[in-house]
């Protein structure tokens, strides 16, 4: 076998993870070692080093000034929770399954924030047991708390979810501007305002999130500007000088070829400037910045082994033993419009100079079940691992498990 002709990359660089002895490695551990270790194959692995690094990165370029609170969604397995809650200022959940996570992790409920457009009664009614702060998506849902924390005897923390006039530009998923399921309309919030005053509940601010998957840096600027004009405009609304405003994040990751990583130099100078002129008018008021990918998503891989390996047409397809039914981002059918391959790696011949061209595929009896289209990657042969970058958020939790009925995948925190 000979080595083809340099071409262009297959996906973004990926450095987090080291080789050693040809062997990609997570947490110092070999890759055959750690599935051993895992016991079977596929399995989700994370790296606590990593996710570490990450925080103390945020840490040291952005304001200190700014708190950070994890958006659980991104990756909601328990034990990453209770790593993140050790060394973040806060979680966001969306659901009481998160909340129970989130509470058992020993964060202070006045420090937990619960928002989603479609909370029950019984949600509401444990999170205003359990201190909250409910983010409250519109009017009838303020009506709902308010009834529920008289019964209870309880005073229940809220803030209102704003949907802003403006969206997040070149975000992967847009979730502010226009009509939107999230939220209340900016010029609806005055009059919510009026009503929260009379209501009894403990207004403890505002939640403007305008979207995800962003990777320019002056477009996350230009919308925090304008989510903290808005956040001081509202204010002049409210019953009370708000405690806190949840700006969103909207931090990307690279995962296709020609991403870029944020600088967060950058970042962090501009949101520091901004923040000057919100500080003159709220100083007191504490600003959060919400994250979730940026903060997990680089520390964690999708682990598969091969077991078959075959050719059709002239085409040679890896069968693996996972799938979109673990992965479904992984498929391309988690909001991409035109499928891109993530990044991944033959994990037990990382040195391995002979490459082929290849489809790597899942066990599942769709043609939607991909993992790579025609890349080049090491000859690889039966039983050898298939690793997955970029796999630390929305992976196993935003996937159809349930899906031809095979069995769940693992995870571990390393």
């Amino acid at each position: 076998m000979v080595k083809p002709p340099a071409k262009k990359p297959e996906h973004a660089p990926i450095t987090g993870f080291p080789v050693r002895d040809g062997a990609l490695t997570l947490g110092g551990i070999k890759i055959g070692q750690l599935a051993a270790r895992v016991g079977s194959t596929p399995f989700y692995a994370y790296d606590r080093a990593l996710i570490s690094a990450r925080i103390a990165a945020l840490r040291q370029y952005l304001p200190a000034r700014l708190k950070l609170h994890y958006a659980i969604k991104a990756n909601p397995m328990p034990a990453v929770v209770q790593h993140l809650s050790r060394i973040v200022d806060g979680l966001d959940l969306a659901s009481a399954g998160e909340m129970a996570v989130a509470l058992d992790s020993g964060m202070d409920p006045a420090r937990i924030s619960f928002a989603g457009p479609g909370k029950t009664t019984a949600e509401l009614s444990q999170a205003i047991a359990a201190g909250v702060v409910i983010n409250m998506e519109s009017g009838a849902e303020m009506e709902n708390i308010a009834r529920i924390a008289e019964k209870q005897g309880i005073q229940a923390r809220v803030a209102i979810r704003v949907n802003p006039d403006f969206e997040l530009k070149s975000s992967g998923m847009k979730m502010g501007g226009g009509p939107q399921q999230f939220g209340v309309d900016a010029e609806q919030v005055p009059e919510m305002l009026r009503r929260l005053g009379k209501s009894g509940l403990d207004f403890i601010g505002f939640h403007i999130f305008s979207g995800s998957q962003n990777l320019s840096e002056q477009s996350l600027l230009d919308t925090q500007e304008k989510t903290l004009d808005l956040a001081l405009s509202l204010a002049e609304s409210a019953p009370t000088p708000p405690k806190k405003v949840n700006i969103g994040g909207g931090f990307g990751i690279p995962y296709f070829p020609g991403d870029r990583p944020l600088d967060l130099k950058i970042l962090g100078a501009g949101l520091a400037k901004i923040l000057k002129k919100f500080d003159q008018r709220l100083p007191e008021t504490e600003v959060i910045l919400e994250l979730g990918r940026y903060m997990v998503g680089e520390a964690g891989i999708y682990v598969t082994r091969i077991i078959d390996k075959k050719i059709s047409r002239g085409q040679i397809y890896l069968v693996t033993d996972g799938g979109m039914h673990h992965h479904l981002a992984l498929s391309g059918n988690f909001g991409q419009l035109i499928r891109k391959n993530y990044p991944l790696a033959i994990a037990n011949r990382m040195d391995s100079p002979d490459r082929e061209q290849v489809n790597i595929v899942g066990c599942l009896c769709t043609p939607l079940d991909r993992l790579g289209d025609k890349m080049m990657v090491p000859v690889a042969e039966i039983g050898d691992l298939v690793v997955v970058f970029q796999s630390g958020a929305y992976g196993l939790t935003s996937s159809p498990t349930a899906f031809l009925g095979h069995p769940a995948p693992g995870e571990v925190l390393v």
